[in-house]
């Protein structure tokens, strides 16, 4: 068990970070673009050496964990759909609206903000393992839901099939998906990494999370929570408080190794992904969507505090 300093003493250097990332664009050191730019670094290069050296540097069993998949999906696709009929029965939102409202409190900025806390609490091997199979959720099965939930107004044009053919096309020119699935036949071929190239992704990997919560604290300037309230904190509570008890619930019915049961609960208890704005723009919710990131990674200093003090 950490004790309550523990936790602040892990957390506090993420938190720094991001303070750092946010201060630096607000006082013009670096500008928005320019920090698109080390986003775009870390998306395109650290985070998929990261995924790959957590892959392809464990045995397979150790790795396709179907009750962390069960689990990590059960608890995240329940949010998503209680979410969804409760916005579109009780509140009579557009199908849009409520689909938003669901991917906000049951999609994580994982690679962001998820590992750097799960690799805190339970170490980088397993935070790297967790990490994977929470992205293979996330952009598998929650995203694409949520997204062809948004489009069942028939607003957006096009067939079903042809927005589910468009985000599978995203999904397979994915270089987080590709190093998940690059790393995956390393270790199922058995195919021994030279170990100057293993050394070489250890290199760029362990500048994943520090570089990722620079660019979040970054991408938070000029974000305004005015306006919205109410559905900003149902968005912001539901994501840090009903995701993760969702997704303890369900792995406490599928009993799993301590340590992936903790990093399951921590990814589900981070803010939603960063961006979130950017998929809400097409339906004119970018400001809510903005402003409900803004408050939930705010919040989340205390919430998951909470949840690691308590795990």
């Amino acid at each position: 068990m950490i004790g309550a300093g523990g936790v602040l003493a892990a957390t506090a250097p993420i938190y720094l970070l991001i303070l750092a990332g946010f201060l630096v664009v607000r006082y013009g050191v670096f500008t928005q673009e320019q920090m698109r730019v080390l986003g775009r670094f870390a998306t395109l290069v650290a985070l998929p050496a990261l995924l790959f050296r957590a892959l392809s540097s464990r045995p397979l069993g150790d790795i396709l964990n179907p009750r962390y998949l069960l689990a990590y999906g059960a608890g995240s696709l329940a949010v998503l759909a209680s979410v969804w009929w409760w916005a579109r029965r009780r509140r009579r939102e557009g199908s849009a609206k409520s689909a938003l409202l669901a991917l906000g409190m049951s999609n994580s900025n994982s690679a962001f903000i998820g590992y750097p806390v799960a690799s805190q609490l339970v170490g980088g091997a397993t935070a790297g393992v967790g990490l994977a199979l929470t992205m293979l959720i996330e952009n598998l099965l929650i995203m694409p839901a949520a997204l062809a939930a948004a489009d069942a107004d028939g607003d957006a044009g096009g067939s079903l099939w042809m927005r589910l053919r468009a985000i599978a096309g995203r999904l397979v020119r994915n270089p987080l998906i590709i190093a998940i699935a690059v790393g995956l036949a390393v270790t199922a071929l058995d195919i021994e990494v030279p170990d100057v190239l293993q050394r070489t992704v250890g290199v760029v990997a362990a500048a994943a999370s520090p570089l990722a919560l620079f660019v979040i604290g970054g991408a938070l300037v000029g974000l305004r929570p005015g306006g919205m309230l109410g559905d900003v904190a149902t968005v912001a509570l539901g994501k840090l408080l009903l995701h993760p008890a969702a997704v303890l619930a369900a792995s406490l019915l599928l009993p799993m190794d301590p340590l992936l049961q903790r990093a399951a609960v921590v990814y589900a208890s981070v803010p939603m992904l960063s961006i979130y704005p950017v998929l809400a723009q097409k339906y004119g919710l970018d400001s809510l969507a903005a402003a409900a990131l803004l408050a939930a990674t705010t919040l989340s200093f205390l919430t998951i505090n909470l949840w690691m003090a308590w795990l």
